[in-house]
Formats: structure tokens, sequence, C-alpha cells
């Protein structure tokens, strides 16, 4: 689905008793989407599903957390993450997300499934906004796509070291 780009800078919200609930196949192509998700989205059931979940990928956003996110989910664990998205007019809202794999009978992944939340502000204006344009600088300062990706994920690395944590550990306790 071919997409505008452009960036409003104008941040939509949701309020303290909503979720975003969406679930995808295991090439993360959207299969489930909730109305909260359509209404800040800005796509219609119909134009998400089939859809890689990437629709709403925000350029502000670090490829290495989504790196993380994806070693994780493939690994047969949940994680938590901040993460900004972009609606298709090119707005923005900020999520505490919850994502895990959906597993069948055998233990075999089959899908995942994400619940997003309002998340604190004062946690992304006191620490995620800030790491996470730390993050997109230095991937900035490569070229070759890989290589931003491996220098980002090495701050992040180091960042948990020098604190003694899991990245699961480092977002509970923001």
């Amino acid at each position: 689905m071919a997409q505008d780009k452009t960036l409003t800078g104008v941040e939509r919200f949701f309020d303290d008793d909503e979720l975003i609930v969406t679930k995808t196949d295991l090439k993360g192509r959207i299969t489930y989407c909730n109305d909260v998700f359509q209404r800040l989205a800005g796509f219609s059931e119909q134009e998400s599903l089939g859809q890689p979940h990437s629709i709403i990928r925000h350029p502000d956003m670090p490829r290495c957390v989504f790196g993380l996110l994806w070693d994780t989910i493939q690994d047969k664990r949940e994680i938590f993450a901040y993460v900004v998205n972009r609606s298709k007019n090119g707005d923005h809202y900020w999520v505490h997300a919850h994502v895990t794999p959906s597993c069948d009978s055998a233990g075999n992944i089959i899908g995942y499934h994400s619940n997003r939340r309002v998340p604190d502000r004062g946690i992304l204006d006191g620490a995620i906004i800030p790491l996470y344009r730390a993050l997109l600088e230095e991937e900035q300062r490569h070229a070759n796509g890989k290589d931003a990706l491996r220098a980002s994920t090495g701050m992040v690395v180091s960042l948990l070291q020098e604190k003694n944590m899991q990245y699961d550990e480092f977002v509970a306790g923001l």
C-alpha cells in the first residue's frame, strides 16, 4: 500500500482506559486490529488487514529497538517497549507496547499479539525520547543500514551492561 511519508508534527492521544490491539502473522502482516488502532493509525480495518505492521512505522523510531523486539518475540519471549507510531496522515502517537508470541498447542509460534497502552509522559520526555534521539543520531552516521543497526544496537547493549540489566528490567525500571 503506497503511503505519503509526510510528517505533520501533530501528536495524537488516546485515553488511559483504552488499549490498542493488533495481531499479526509470522511475517508481521496484520491479521486483526481493533477500533482504537484504526482511529489512531487512521487506517480502516480493510486497509490494515494483510498489510505489514510497519505501515505505522515512524522514521523517528530507532531500528535497533525493532531488532530487539523481533529477536525477543521470535525467541518465544514477551517484550515491553516504548514505540512512536506514524498515523496514515503523518501524525504520530506514542505507546507502551506489550508484544507476545502466539503459540499453537505444540508450542510453535503462529503469530504475534500486541497490546499498547498510554505511556507515562514523564518517562517519554525524561528517558525514552532522549535515548531514541541518540540512537537515531548513531544510525544516521552510517550510510549502510546494517552498519547503522549494528552501531545503535551496540549502544543499547553498552547501556544495559553499564546498568547490569536486561532490556525488560531497564524498561520496567523507568
